[in-house]
């Protein structure tokens, strides 16, 4: 079995601040290398609700899908389908948590999982997405203020 990636942090903002900022106001903070199109000014949605489409539009109104939403409980938790750049049929899955954190702040946590589906490419996806979230959070943490 291949282990879950597992990451945890701290942001300075409270859990319905920071769930909104990575659920509806992506757009804000994503950097366009994490993106299919890698075009500047694309919008990224995240339909708000259990089998939302999580994808980026670029400014023409081309779309590319991402994921899909599985799990929506604002603001403590969301959890997706997440394809970027894959086919739909090698998703892994993505769950994250919002919980309060002394002082005023946010306790996030991430479980991306899934790589055994992948066969003898999970390893090595697993390990570029590993990559690929140290590369993304700071985006993140930056926008928290």
């Amino acid at each position: 079995m291949i282990e879950p990636l597992r990451i945890e942090f701290d942001v300075a903002c409270a859990p319905e601040e920071a769930f909104e900022l990575w659920t509806t106001k992506t757009s804000m903070w994503w950097p366009t290398s994490h993106t299919v199109s890698a075009r500047p000014h694309i919008e990224i949605v995240i339909e708000p609700a259990v089998g939302g489409r999580i994808y980026e539009r670029t400014p023409e109104g081309e779309e590319h899908d991402w994921g899909k939403v599985t799990g929506w409980e604002p603001p403590s938790r969301i959890t997706y389908l997440w394809h970027l750049r894959q086919d739909r049929a090698d998703a892994t899955e993505v769950q994250i948590t919002f919980a309060p954190a002394k002082p005023t702040g946010t306790r996030m946590s991430i479980e991306h999982r899934g790589w055994d589906q992948l066969g003898a490419r999970g390893a090595d996806q697993r390990h570029l997405n590993e990559r690929g979230w140290a590369r993304l959070l700071p985006y993140f943490k930056a926008a928290t203020g």
